[in-house]
């Protein structure tokens, strides 16, 4: 196989990924149910509605010196 067909099955599996992510993402949605998402390095519950609650459960591992 030549470096280009690898490049090109490289990108088709790339875009199969997310393609599958984004319909995983829809039908979880879609049932009623809420997906967890980092928003600005924050991690939100977003719900069907399209609301969203800051998930206060998870705090960074560690503290930078910058506020």
């Amino acid at each position: 196989m030549k470096d280009i067909e690898l490049d090109n099955l490289e990108q088709l599996i790339l875009s199969l990924a997310n393609g599958a992510m984004h319909k995983a993402y829809l039908d979880t949605l879609s049932a009623g149910n809420s997906v967890l998402e980092v928003i600005d390095g924050a991690i939100y519950e977003v719900f069907a509605d399209g609301s969203k609650k800051k998930d206060q459960r998870c705090r960074p591992l560690y503290k930078s010196g910058y506020q």
